[in-house]
């Protein structure tokens, strides 16, 4: 049984997860939506698969196991919902929306209606997160540091915060999935951000920091800015008693530091592997497979969120 698939939401992070489905052997790309119609009529081209221009048509008339849901940030509306009440199964790009009540709302239809959902936390399936996660099992964590460096996106939504969610909801939100899949949940943050260094039209801020206070003691900070001009750079430090972790994501590669010193190059593409065990978790029916199930999802949003709030506030925002 091929595991048959739509889309809505035909941009650049929906191709990077065409190219990847295209190679999957139990995947077959059938059908295609989007708000702009060329998007979605090349795309169906390009996999021989039908275009639509409503997605609640493309819902009636496919019978679909599975959809991608790769919409920007704020156009997370009832997508989600009508396709959990017609039993289809979601992989939904993150953020998941900008809101909890929007996100309680689709948590409930994915658990009400038994589907499996998965959300794009890629890196929870990267090789060198799960062997830095195996070496920390029996350590005590002191300290995550995590950053993200970048140029602004050359989205026109996103230089709106209301519309985009800002760089920590947006785009840092890998960073802050990575700090509760690697030390666990947080108990409060803090933040401070500076605006108006680049762009003027860009509403949010232009860099923000914060301190992370983990319920199992650790402490943590995570930094980020879209201020630099060409080089990207992410991911995050860990310290434990005698051991020092790099997980230089951008760079693909994880650095350990102990007794004696190791290099370790990611191997697996993570894009790949979410998709692969997706469709794999989809074909036999294997929910258990999801690193990251909405209801993560849902976790690391209200921290993203909790973030935005600290620096609106300028306060410590407790999560208990």
């Amino acid at each position: 049984m091929k595991v048959k698939i739509g889309f809505v939401g035909v941009g650049k992070i929906a191709w990077r997860h065409i190219e990847k489905l295209k190679e999957i052997e139990d995947a077959i790309l059938v059908s295609f939506y989007d708000k702009e119609k060329e998007k979605a009529w090349q795309a169906a081209k390009t996999c021989s698969a039908r275009s639509y221009s409503s997605y609640r048509e493309m819902l009636d008339k496919e019978r679909l196991d599975a959809i991608y849901i790769c919409l920007p940030p704020f156009a997370h509306n009832n997508q989600e919902i009508l396709a959990a009440q017609r039993g289809i199964n979601l992989f939904i790009e993150k953020p998941v929306a900008l809101s909890l009540e929007k996100a309680n709302q689709i948590n409930e239809a994915v658990q009400k209606n038994g589907i499996i959902c998965s959300v794009g936390y890629l890196y929870r399936y990267a090789d060198i997160v799960n062997k830095a996660k195996d070496l920390l099992k029996k350590e005590r964590i002191a300290l995550f540091s995590g950053y993200y460096f970048c140029p602004p996106p050359n989205l026109p939504w996103w230089k709106n915060k209301e519309l985009s969610g800002g760089q920590v909801v947006e785009q840092v939100t890998h960073i802050f999935d990575l700090a509760r899949y690697l030390v666990g949940e947080v108990e409060s943050i803090q933040g401070r951000g500076i605006k108006g260094l680049l762009d003027p039209n860009f509403t949010g801020e232009d860099a923000s920091s914060f301190l992370l206070q983990f319920k199992n003691g650790a402490i943590g900070s995570i930094s980020c800015s879209y201020l630099l001009s060409q080089e990207k750079e992410w991911g995050a430090n860990l310290i434990c008693p005698g051991l020092r972790l790099d997980l230089a994501l951008s760079s693909h590669l994880l650095r350990i530091s102990n007794h004696k010193k190791a290099n370790i190059k990611m191997e697996i593409d993570p894009y790949w592997e979410e998709n692969r065990i997706f469709i794999q978790a989809v074909k036999n029916k294997s929910p258990e497979l999801i690193k990251t199930p909405y209801s993560e999802a849902l976790k690391t949003l209200k921290l993203t969120l909790a973030a935005t709030k600290a620096l609106e506030k300028e306060e410590v925002i407790n999560l208990s």
